[in-house]
């Protein structure tokens, strides 16, 4: 091979990998998509689009801000008042002084009957505390429960109905009069409350947030969250309240679930706690003199309250551990 045919295939060889080097190489290196990323990164973005962050940013804050005075209010307010809790029970008729007159009444039936049936005076102090601070209070937790039971079982249709007026063109409103004209109690008279907070020229915003406060369960929250945001920063409220629609049926569908996965536990602890009562007046219907020790002499007594106080410690520790929170 003479010495021209070398090079010319040397020159051959170096211009295919000048060409190479130019037009290939920035391809597999990333060099070109670098060069990309920066032109766009310096590309100065259109008007619309600042706009839309800016408005999106704007957003984001006054989301931030409402959750925040909602849990700043939450926190001040954890410490529920006697009247705020004969309202959510349902007793908005009943003022602090008739709850505490019947508290009495009971405190003194209990102790009068202890004493006359010859329970002793330690037995009838005790009895007529259970009577006169514990059984009211019991009472009013069960009826507040039962309340709020059936507010979360029709808040969810309730929410869909207000959905339904918005896409037809009601305003928000007209939808949640509407809810309160046609739904079941409780949910009827709270909305209802709302309505009547809202017409003496509170916003409609703040007045959804209280709802909390009458109804104090994490579904009313969201409820009254959303509703303050959209009325803050705007947006499809009806978007935003078939996802809380959604949301609720969710939490009630695993509510049940999780009820469902603890009736054993539930059932056992049950059993366990009612051993001792019925294991009491079995022997004190085939043997009362045996067991009436108990009550009629000062040792009985005492043991008697601590057997008490010890069931009670258990029945609450039970709880604790069957009742699960999400």
């Amino acid at each position: 091979m003479n010495t021209q045919t070398l090079a010319l295939g040397f020159l051959a060889a170096t211009a295919i990998g000048g060409i190479a080097w130019v037009f290939v190489y920035p391809v597999l290196s990333g060099e070109k998509q670098a060069e990309n990323r920066r032109a766009s990164i310096a590309k100065p973005e259109p008007a619309a689009k600042r706009q839309a962050d800016k408005t999106q940013r704007s957003r984001r804050e006054q989301v931030e801000s409402t959750l925040k005075d909602l849990e700043a209010r939450h926190q001040k307010e954890s410490k529920v008042s006697l009247s705020v809790r004969l309202q959510q029970a349902g007793l908005e008729d009943w003022s602090t002084q008739k709850f505490m007159v019947v508290s009495a009444a009971l405190a003194a039936v209990a102790f009068l009957a202890t004493l006359v049936g010859g329970g002793g005076l330690l037995g009838a102090c005790g009895l007529a505390f259970a009577a006169g601070f514990g059984l009211p209070r019991w009472g009013l937790s069960f009826l507040k429960k039962r309340r709020l039971k059936k507010f979360l079982a029709a808040l969810p249709d309730a929410v869909d109905v207000i959905v339904r007026g918005i896409k037809a063109g009601l305003p928000l409103f007209e939808s949640i009069k509407v809810v309160a004209a046609d739904a079941p109690e409780p949910l009827r008279s709270e909305f209802r409350a709302i309505i009547e907070t809202q017409t003496i020229g509170m916003p409609l915003g703040e007045a959804c947030a209280r709802l909390y406060d009458r109804m104090p369960v994490p579904e009313a929250n969201f409820f009254g969250i959303v509703v303050s945001i959209q009325q803050k920063s705007g947006g499809n409220l009806s978007e935003a309240l078939g996802n809380l629609s959604k949301v609720l049926r969710d939490r009630k569908k695993m509510a049940e679930k999780i009820q469902a996965m603890s009736m054993e536990a539930k059932a056992s602890a049950s059993i366990i706690g009612s051993l001792p009562p019925i294991e009491m007046v079995l022997v004190y219907l085939t043997t009362p003199d045996y067991i009436s020790l108990l009550w009629t002499t000062p040792t009985g007594q005492v043991m008697l309250v601590g057997c008490l106080l010890w069931m009670s410690i258990g029945v609450f520790v039970m709880k604790k551990m069957i009742n699960f929170d999400f």
